[in-house]
């Protein structure tokens, strides 16, 4: 029988700590070279992308969402609601907000920021359009892990042309609570079967953990990266929040794949293979 891996053991063993992506000072510093390293390595982490004033915003629009008043937004919480019975029980509860952009202004501004809009274009090569928004939260001391996976192996952006996806800290994002890892060139090997284990994820042994890089960033840093780049995120085992905003937009001429196209592509179905 195989033993449950503990949290502390995911992160050790699942991530590694000591290679960090190069940063870039802010949006209006990708050019064309910026360009071709997102082409080739399949993502740009940037700081500086919002203002503390545009953090701040976003994060009193996900405090009203969650404690106040979802104004028709999704909330996904990890217990009952009816037994969160505080404020603190409440935060430490949320994994995921979502579907907010036509019920929250701040968070809306976000998601249409001129500034990430015209890179996330110049790495589309065309009009880009918002396919997903959500906001990913890591309590303290427990924050959950996101295994390793591709983000078009989720079927609402699977499309026959890559989408980009835009994580955003709203809080530092270090390598103690839970910011992202990414294997550079990994979106080249295409797409890759995922398997229902800790999550729809990536096989733990076909990982090449070797190759990790981790992403920290500061409040408005943010990753823009290729939709079948493998990445993850581990657990928050530290006694930080770490929230993000994440966003993808996918090419305007783009087209979602069918049924049998997303089978193929992305679960074990022709190889019957086992994880």
């Amino acid at each position: 029988m195989t033993v449950a891996k503990t949290p502390e053991e995911i992160s050790r063993e699942l991530y590694r700590y000591d290679r960090l992506a190069v940063k870039l000072p802010g949006l209006s510093a990708i050019g064309d070279e910026q360009l071709a390293q997102y082409h080739r390595e399949g993502y740009l982490a940037v700081e500086h992308a919002l203002t503390s004033d545009e953090v701040q915003a976003a994060l009193e629009g996900l405090h009203h969402i969650v404690f106040i008043d979802n104004k028709g937004a999704k909330v996904q919480f990890s217990k009952p609601v009816a037994e969160l019975t505080t404020e603190k029980e409440r935060e430490l509860a949320v994994r995921k907000v979502y579907d907010f952009v036509d019920f929250e202004e701040r968070l809306k501004a976000v998601a249409y920021h001129p500034g990430i809009i015209a890179a996330v274009e110049r790495l589309l090569g065309e009009r880009a359009v918002l396919a997903q928004d959500m906001a990913l939260l890591k309590p303290p001391q427990g924050g959950g892990e996101k295994p390793w996976h591709q983000d078009m192996a989720y079927g609402g952006l699977a499309f026959d042309k890559a989408v980009v996806g835009v994580w955003i800290a709203l809080d530092e994002a270090a390598l103690d609570n839970g910011c992202m890892h990414v294997i550079p060139g990994s979106h080249a090997d295409g797409a890759t079967p995922h398997y229902a284990i800790r999550d729809w994820q990536l096989c733990d042994a076909h990982v090449q953990v070797e190759k990790d890089v981790a992403v920290p960033l500061q409040p408005g840093g943010l990753l823009f990266f290729h939709g079948l780049m493998k990445h993850g995120t581990p657990y928050n085992l530290s006694s930080k929040r770490r929230r993000a905003l994440q966003f993808h937009y996918a090419a305007e001429s783009a087209v979602k794949l069918g049924p049998k196209e997303y089978k193929r592509f992305f679960t074990n179905e022709m190889t019957n293979a086992e994880c």
